[in-house]
């Protein structure tokens, strides 16, 4: 991939500010030479070098996805405290997306990190391949489904207290020492 080096040397002679001074520390050679620098060191650069920089780039973009339901986390948490505590229509469909959207993440996981896979791997969409970076995904998921349960709870839809489980639970019989005595 050729680095295409943009001169706007050409911009400066037709400017109509060309006759302000340049700022203090300001030098048009080293800007000129730092271009060329950059355009000769790219052209230098050898395949394998290049192919090591273009799996690098993998590396780094594959953390960026693994991270990415993370990054959203408090956008999704500021639109649940909006949403409001009450059981209605738009909380409901707030609590179902934050429930959905992990296992959904979850079932597309190894098609989205394919595309991150190493050269030298065989199976681009086995789960072994980048796997420390799947697994930051899983637990970054995981956290959004834990806001979703935290706002189920807030609504009340999580049976959490005794009074949610009073139909299960038994009550020994009363004796009462009045009627044992009667025939």
């Amino acid at each position: 991939m050729a680095t295409a080096v943009l001169e706007y040397s050409a911009l400066e002679r037709t400017s109509k500010n060309r006759h302000l001074p340049s700022p203090p520390g300001f030098s048009s050679a080293v800007t000129t030479n730092k271009g060329k620098e950059a355009a000769s060191k790219a052209n230098a650069m050898t395949p394998k070098e290049k192919a090591d920089r273009n799996e690098e780039l993998k590396a780094k973009r594959a953390w960026d996805l693994a991270t990415s339901p993370a990054k959203q986390l408090p956008m999704q948490m500021m639109m649940v405290y909006f949403s409001g505590g009450g059981v209605q229509i738009f909380s409901m469909g707030m609590v179902a997306m934050l429930l959905a959207s992990p296992f959904k993440a979850f079932a597309g996981m190894n098609e989205a990190f394919a595309q991150f896979a190493p050269k030298d791997s065989t199976n681009t969409r086995a789960f072994t391949t980048l796997l420390l970076q799947k697994v930051a995904y899983i637990l970054c998921n995981l956290l959004t489904l834990l806001v979703g349960m935290w706002k189920c709870n807030q609504m009340g839809l999580l049976p959490v207290g005794t009074g949610d489980w009073l139909q299960f639970e038994h009550r020994g019989e009363v004796c009462n020492p009045f009627f044992s005595i009667l025939p």
